[in-house]
């Protein structure tokens, strides 16, 4: 261990996450600071790994959290501040300007949270998006309907995930989704829907180069599970494809072009099925939700909230080298269940590594050398959940983000 004083670090979870990574600080001696929200405080928190503990009513009132911080910092110095969240990354960010701290800024951090601002930086450092327009000008929106062949969809431009996203069909339909935003037609995007699969690369950074990344193949787009409903699938892809090149490529382009210098990140892109392009969909500065950090895991060894805590604690200029003890593949899928604890017993495959414990829930992370295995798994765990235990209610959209 290195004999330089462990920072004090500020972790702010406005969601249950990260035990792994306070388990990490507290393992290389910081002294581990949490901040979550009142909806939050009595989840199971390791909370042997966290030397203080506080939540607030609210992670959207920054003036009361700020003023929170600034009143721990009177008798604590504080060396960093991470955000665990997709909802925190702005968050932390003005904290580090307020206090002139290392780390992303209020700038960078616009390209880790704002899809518009994602869109254009992308452009402009050329790398492939679908069509897109700001929901600014009508007559530019008007423009883009016109000459970009449906279907569409309109995001929100702060949320995560599939959150708020609606697929349009039609000019008419379309004007109606943007009218009903009213006021808030401006914190939109417009994009053109390229069809093609979706796929998520998750990646940990040092002095802004990747030093590990791992592709993964969605089974259906997140944004049919969160509006449709249905069973969540996600597994690795064969590093050997072409098409985990192609990824790997767009996303060291996307991470070197955004200006990412350290931490761990979640980039989605589609490929074209038209003309087998990887487009860019959106990314972030924070592990990837809905178990994948346990997918990546099982497939390599390598934890992604570890990794990432330890690149927090050595900052810039660490010679950081990854962990990685295996070549395997692993797969997660995840259902809504009608019962409130499935018996999940007669699932009895030797590769399942890990059992979701959610209430009602079902789901596993299977592993295995051999990637036709993790297939042949996820394809009958698919039709037995279907037909044993799904539940046809549409899944909440950050249900395990």
């Amino acid at each position: 261990m290195n004999s330089a004083p462990r920072p004090t670090v500020l972790c702010l979870a406005s969601f249950f996450k990260g035990n792994r990574f306070f388990q990490r600080l507290h393992e290389e001696g910081c002294y581990v600071i949490l901040i979550t929200s009142e909806k939050f405080k009595d989840e199971d928190w390791a909370r042997q790994y966290i030397h203080e503990f506080h939540s607030v009513a609210s992670f959207e009132d920054r003036t009361a959290l700020l003023n929170g911080v600034s009143w721990l910092f009177r008798n604590r110095r504080i060396d960093r501040i991470v955000a665990l969240d997709d909802f925190d990354v702005e968050v932390a960010a003005a904290m580090r300007e307020h206090f002139r701290m290392p780390g992303m800024g209020d700038t960078a951090a616009r390209f880790f949270r704002d899809k518009l601002a994602m869109r254009v930086k992308a452009k402009e450092v050329g790398i492939n998006v679908p069509r897109f327009t700001p929901v600014f000008h009508h007559p530019d929106v008007t423009k883009f309907l016109a000459e970009v062949p449906a279907p569409w969809l309109i995001k929100p431009r702060g949320e995560a995930s599939a959150v708020g996203i609606k697929k349009l069909r039609s000019a008419d339909e379309a004007w109606a989704a943007i009218h009903e935003l009213g006021d808030k037609q401006s914190h939109h995007v417009l994009e053109q829907m390229i069809p093609g699969e979706l796929y998520h690369v998750d990646s940990l950074v040092q002095d802004g180069k990747i030093a590990f990344a791992e592709v993964g193949s969605y089974g259906r787009p997140l944004l049919e599970v969160a509006h449709e409903g249905g069973i969540y699938v996600t597994r690795t892809l064969r590093r050997d494809s072409k098409e985990a090149r192609l990824l790997l490529e767009a996303n060291a382009a996307v991470l070197q072009g955004f200006g990412l210098r350290r931490g761990a990140s979640h980039t989605e892109f589609i490929i074209g099925r038209e003309d087998g392009k990887p487009y860019f969909i959106e990314t972030s500065a924070r592990v990837g939700g809905a178990n994948i950090s346990e997918m990546v895991e099982a497939a390599t060894g390598v934890n992604l909230w570890s990794e990432w805590a330890k690149l927090e604690i050595e900052g810039e200029g660490f010679a950081y080298k990854p962990p990685r003890v295996r070549e395997e593949y692993a797969g997660v899928v995840i259902s809504l269940a009608r019962d409130e604890y499935p018996d999940t017993r007669s699932f009895s495959d030797p590769e399942i590594i890990e059992r979701l414990k959610k209430k009602n829930h079902i789901g596993f992370v299977v592993r295995s050398p051999k990637q036709e295995r993790v297939e042949e798994l996820l394809k009958a765990y698919l039709e037995r959940i279907s037909r044993e235990f799904h539940a046809s209610l549409p899944a909440p959209p950050k249900s395990t983000s």
